[in-house]
């Protein structure tokens, strides 16, 4: 709950470094001859008159990434990425386009991140009722509540780091749900085997039970994906790097949410061994 509250909190009063795919804009990628100090570039530019510019270093520090405020057209934003280019040289840098600039309308923008928010509630509702047919609602709720504290938590370290939020990450968010979801149906589905198991036992000691049996596989898996992922973080380069961070953050937190946060939802909602059995069929008799 603290780390949902300091997420939330985070994301209202900070809010998000979206990228370019969201709010739209002209993308630059330029390469010096040597490294540069970020400051001197973006005093050069706002003297150029390029006062919404925001520099930023990638890869090396002779790398720099200039985001600008969108356009209407492509061929504008190749004629402000042209003059922005010929403005550092006048002011004696060596530099050059890395490759053709990108451009994305700000409807498109906008229209992306409607579309990325619809994604995440359509994956959230159909979760709930796959869960509830196979589980019951009781579980069904456990799931949802595991899916939400992640993630919020995972959305929330990118809105306190000021990370670039793009579709990567967006598609990041998505995976860090399924691989949730997998690890809390594990459970759910040894939680149902001990209820017929241990037919005299509690709730309580079912559900411990069951979450100590599959606590291995939850480690093993957690860590053999971690060491992928910080490979990836560390050598894929900047393209790759927030959708490594993401994968990261939301790997460790849905490890622990699928122990502490779905499966103690068992014990909060009473879960009994009368939610694991079937409904009952109405039996017609043939008898007027």
């Amino acid at each position: 709950m603290l780390l949902v509250v300091i997420s939330l909190v985070a994301i209202v009063t900070r809010g998000f470094n979206w990228g370019l795919e969201f709010t739209g804009g002209v993308l630059a990628e330029l390469r010096f001859e040597g490294a540069v100090e970020l400051e001197e570039v973006r005093a050069s530019l706002t003297e150029a008159g390029y006062t919404d510019a925001v520099v930023q270093t990638f890869g090396t520090s002779s790398e720099v990434l200039v985001r600008l405020p969108p356009v209407e057209t492509s061929d504008e934003a190749s004629a402000l990425v042209d003059g922005l280019v010929s403005a550092l040289r006048e002011d004696g840098y060596r530099l050059e386009l890395i490759r053709p600039p990108e451009f994305i309308g700000s409807q498109v923008g906008s229209d992306l991140a409607e579309q990325g928010a619809l994604a995440m509630l359509f994956a959230s509702i159909m979760i709930f009722i796959y869960v509830m047919f196979r589980f019951r609602w009781k579980f069904a709720v456990g799931a949802i509540l595991s899916l939400v504290h992640d993630t919020i938590v995972t959305i929330g370290v990118f809105a306190i780091t000021g990370l670039t939020v793009d579709l990567s990450v967006l598609a990041a968010v998505l995976a860090v749900i399924g691989y949730t979801l997998n690890d809390t149906v594990v459970i759910y589905d040894r939680i149902r085997e001990n209820f017929h198991l241990m037919r005299r036992s509690t709730t309580y000691d079912i559900v411990n039970a069951s979450l100590n049996q599959t606590l291995s596989r939850t480690i093993m898996t957690a860590v053999s994906t971690l060491l992928v992922l910080v490979a990836l973080a560390a050598l894929a380069g900047e393209t790759l790097f927030g959708f490594s961070i993401a994968l990261i953050v939301g790997v460790i937190i849905g490890s622990y949410s699928s122990i502490y946060v779905s499966g103690a939802a068992c014990l909060w909602l009473n879960v009994l061994p009368a939610d694991m059995l079937p409904p009952k069929r109405e039996e017609v008799d043939s008898m007027p």
